[in-house]
């Protein structure tokens, strides 16, 4: 019996008896009003009702589905895929989506005390009650919150333990194409992008139902007519292939976005311009598997933040992108942006900027933007470097641009570099500490001030259908001997206007292990989740030693696991989940064992 079915046996709770038929929806409002939110330290982040929230009659919708983020409400309101999802679902009239979120500590604790099963903000509506429980998987290190909200909801955390009553569990995001250590707990994932797909899947299940069919009847109608959607139960073996929204421009944004009762990490108006990149920075799994490029018209980017600017008084307009700087018609957006924006105090970001001749131009252009930083993502420190992983990068249009981003108004910069990438060196490692320092003193050409400094360490991450994926990552005494040189350097330099903030090198290790893993590891990810393992994102909460010992408890050793490099040979655990094709991955890391090679020769 899981958990949260036990402490509701134990407590005499009659949630179970009062569950209905999958037709009708257990409402919880009343408990959740005096058994929860006054003993809750944050209960906004579950009370919904917010701005521009969508609510529907729950019996009068055909189907009914639980959009699930494994993560707190103030992250998971900062998702723009969630958001969208939300809003392709409820523009169906016999459809209701609502929002689940997972459920602080203090929050949980009072759930399994009281015997409430997790619920939806919109109807309080329990979570077994939904038709469709689906979940966006952004990290791997989410997949024990992934497991905690099923068992909150009273689901079978494993696809074998779900029966006819149990809504079908679908997943979709990143981590879609490489879930092959979660596949025992999910009925099916979508592969790609979600905005046509996740309407055709509510379809079909909404057809099926109606015809009366089972479960297992609706598992196999999807693994059957759609080639983008994974059912592990009713895999045949092919190779499945990403959705993707072929028409960018018209495909369906939410012009009111919800506005969050508590503060979000990320309030503003976010608008995606671009899909798809045209760098192939071979680290980088969106780059290969978000194909092809496609992009949204000037026109089209100005009405949709017109209107998200009027639904919610956001004071910032977000231009998203994997590579905002190949937007084609960046000048005639920012231009027209400003016009309509300027008088109402709302600035205009542009994160994800690339580097090259043409951001040398961007400064001066960007009259409306916030200066309070520019954010660069260098990757690392020297060319030769760049050239391994395929990020073309030249010192000197680097340097150009940020002196002209000093000229415009920028007073700092953030900077992320990436250790333990093929092919790299101590020097290496040493060298972004004296980029990060000439940098800073380039301001003094402009004011005779230094810039402040804000640099971003994180350590490599081999990614499935990357060119990098077959390489193994570099040992934990590596990454331990970086961050001590980078700080020593930066002491001998006397650099007080260089910060450094370096990602949790353990953390990173179980990335490898978990990310590059096959479905062997899904008695490890229940193991952790058992010994209490939650919010594996949150410092206050990631306990790496607990994490070891689940790897322990099957055999394996999770730094050997995430060490490991694959033969071009062998079958991936990934290889049948969209993605490019293999052999032109291949040939990348045959350019990149090249480019080692060259490196090594001129050294």
């Amino acid at each position: 019996m899981d958990g949260f079915r036990q402490s509701v046996a134990i407590s005499g709770g009659s949630f179970y008896n009062a569950v209905m038929s999958r037709s009708q929806m257990t409402i919880l409002t009343e408990r959740i009003d005096q058994e929860f939110l006054p003993f809750v330290r944050k209960p906004g982040r579950y009370i919904g009702g917010e701005i521009n929230q969508i609510k529907k009659n729950l019996s009068r919708c055909k189907l009914t589905v639980a959009l699930c983020f494994p993560d707190v409400y103030e992250v998971g309101m900062s998702h723009t895929g969630l958001g969208v999802i939300y809003d392709c679902l409820n523009k169906i009239e016999s459809v209701a989506a609502e929002r689940v979120f997972a459920p602080w500590l203090d929050a949980e604790e009072i759930l399994r005390d009281k015997g409430i099963a997790l619920f939806s903000l919109e109807s309080k509506a329990s979570l077994k009650s939904f038709d469709i429980v689906g979940f966006s998987l952004t990290s791997e290190l989410c997949y024990t919150n992934v497991l905690n909200m099923l068992d909150l909801g009273g689901i079978g955390i494993r696809c074998r333990d779900r029966g006819e009553d149990d809504p079908l569990i679908i997943a979709g995001g990143g981590m879609s194409n490489c879930c092959e250590p979660i596949a025992d707990f999910v009925d099916v994932f979508l592969l790609g992008e979600g905005e046509e797909a996740v309407v055709e899947l509510a379809e079909l299940v909404r057809s099926q139902k109606k015809a009366g069919a089972g479960r297992k009847e609706i598992l196999a109608a999807i693994s059957d007519k759609f080639d983008w959607a994974y059912v592990p139960e009713f895999h045949a073996g092919r190779e499945l292939k990403n959705a993707v929204v072929q028409d960018f421009d018209n495909a369906s944004v939410p012009l009111a976005p919800i506005v969050p009762f508590v503060q979000a990490v990320h309030e503003r108006v976010s608008v995606e311009i671009m899909r798809g990149c045209p760098g192939r920075c071979r680290f980088c799994q969106a780059s290969f598997c978000r194909r092809p490029i496609r992009y949204r018209t000037v026109e089209r980017i100005i009405d949709i933040a017109k209107a998200c600017y009027e639904a919610t008084g956001f004071d910032t307009v977000s231009l998203l992108s994997l590579s905002t700087a190949d937007y084609p018609d960046l000048e005639e957006l920012v231009a027209g942006l400003h016009a309509h924006f300027h008088d109402k105090h709302v600035g205009i970001s542009l994160p994800s900027l690339r580097v090259d001749k043409q951001l040398k131009m961007l400064p001066r252009l960007l009259t409306s933007v916030r200066k309070g930083g520019l954010t660069i993502a260098v990757e690392a420190a020297g060319e030769h470097l760049r050239r391994i992983v395929n990020k073309p990068l030249k010192d000197e249009d680097l340097f150009a641009a940020v002196e002209a981003a000093y000229r415009a108004g920028w007073q700092r910069l953030k900077l992320y570099f990436m250790v333990g990438l093929p092919g790299e060196t101590l020097d290496d490692v040493e060298r972004i500490v004296d980029l990060s320092f000439e940098l800073g003193k380039l301001r003094k050409k402009v004011d005779g001030k230094t810039g402040q400094i804000n640099i971003t360490v994180s350590w490599f991450v081999p990614k499935p259908h990357t060119p990098l994926a077959w390489l193994g990552q570099r040992p934990k005494s590596y990454f331990e001997q970086a961050k001590q040189l980078i700080i020593e350097k930066k002491l001998k330099l006397r650099a007080k206007f260089l910060q450094f903030k370096f990602h949790d090198v353990d953390r990173t290790i179980l990335e490898s292990a978990i990310g590059r893993g096959d479905r062997g590891l899904g008695g490890v990810i229940e193991a952790a989740w058992r010994a209490r393992a939650r919010f594996d994102l949150w410092d206050e909460c990631f306990d790496y030693e607990l994490w070891r010992r689940a790897f322990e408890q099957s055999g394996i050793d999770v730094e050997a696991a995430a060490q490991k490099q694959f033969d071009p040979e062998e079958t991936l655990p990934w290889d049948h989940l969209g993605g490019p094709d293999k052999k032109y991955l291949l040939r990348h890391l045959e350019e990149t064992k090249k480019e080692i090679e060259n490196s090594e020769c001129i050294m």
